[in-house]
């Protein structure tokens, strides 16, 4: 029994982390990204890898008008 409830807690964590890991590259939730990730190509390529699509700035939930990723869409 105890088994069976460690087993759905870790696959529940583990749904959890994927789930939390996809919106924050798809900017969905409501966190900004780190000052270190703004324009970053490594955050860009890691995004792709994660979520198998290019970041679409225009469509990204920001946090505060500052983000690098505004100035971007504005630009684009």
């Amino acid at each position: 029994m105890f088994g069976i409830l460690l087993a759905v807690i870790i696959v529940g964590w583990v749904a959890a982390s994927i789930i939390g890991t996809q919106a924050y590259f798809f900017g969905e939730q409501s966190k900004p990204i780190h000052e270190r990730n703004w324009n970053s190509e490594g955050f860009e390529n890691l995004a792709k890898l994660v979520t198998g699509r290019e970041t679409d700035f225009n469509e990204r939930v920001y946090q505060f008008g500052g983000d690098a990723y505004t100035s971007k869409a504005a630009n684009s």
